[in-house]
């Protein structure tokens, strides 16, 4: 799914899918990365766009958790932020 502005400007590498999540609470933007994030190749990036500020905290903590890299969290012009996750394995 892809929505909004995942990619900041001046980023090195655009992220290769986009998760949608606005809107939703946590677990379930964290529930939908984990569903998804084997979908693209070793090294790529995930965009997770998400509103909830558990989110904000959460996704870098599941990061840190399942040894995937947090590139980083850039806040989106309408709201929330869009985080950037590299699958690592």
């Amino acid at each position: 799914m892809t929505s909004g502005q995942a990619t900041p400007e001046g980023s090195a590498q655009p992220p290769a899918l986009t998760i949608d999540a606005l809107g939703k609470k946590c677990p379930i933007p964290i529930i939908m990365l984990a569903a998804q994030i084997n979908d693209v190749p070793r090294n790529a990036i995930v965009a997770v766009l998400a509103d909830d500020p558990a989110a904000f905290s959460d996704i870098p903590a599941w990061c840190r958790l399942k040894s995937h890299h947090h590139v980083g969290s850039y806040e989106l012009p309408q709201r929330g932020w869009a985080i950037h996750v590299r699958r690592n394995y």
